[in-house]
């Protein structure tokens, strides 16, 4: 008999305020590698933002959802957003991309975090050798 395949649901996306959004601390990226925040900053007033947050419901303690989201993956472009709302550049209601993921998710904020650091390919040369 074979077996039925089973089915995958991917996540919502919608547009957030940005301060709606937190930083996790369930982020695993510990080392600021690659570009600077400013540089990611600039590159993002520059052309937008390419890649869409990955956030999560923040529940209050009777585990009702608050309004608010954590960003367990995106923490970088958070920082680099951030800094752009610091430098009054971007509305701090201005809407940003985000991936949402279920409150009642069985996989883990840390997992999100890890799963989007482990799974990135190292682009294979320069920006200029792609190109040519």
């Amino acid at each position: 008999m074979a077996k039925a395949v089973q089915k995958i649901k991917l996540s919502s996306s919608r547009d957030i305020p940005f301060n709606k959004l937190v930083l996790a601390q369930s982020n695993v990226r510990r080392i600021k590698a690659g570009i600077s925040i400013e540089d990611l900053a600039e590159d993002i007033a520059r052309r937008s933002l390419l890649q869409s947050l990955n956030v999560r419901p923040v529940l209050d303690a009777e585990g009702q959802e608050t309004g608010m989201f954590e960003v367990p993956a995106g923490g970088r472009r958070y920082r680099a957003l951030e800094l752009l709302v610091k430098q009054k550049r971007l509305a701090k209601t201005a809407p940003v991309p985000c991936i949402v993921t279920d409150a009642c998710s069985e996989i883990t904020a840390e997992e999100d975090s890890l799963a989007e650091n482990v799974h990135r390919v190292a682009l294979l040369g320069s920006v200029s050798q792609l190109s040519s």
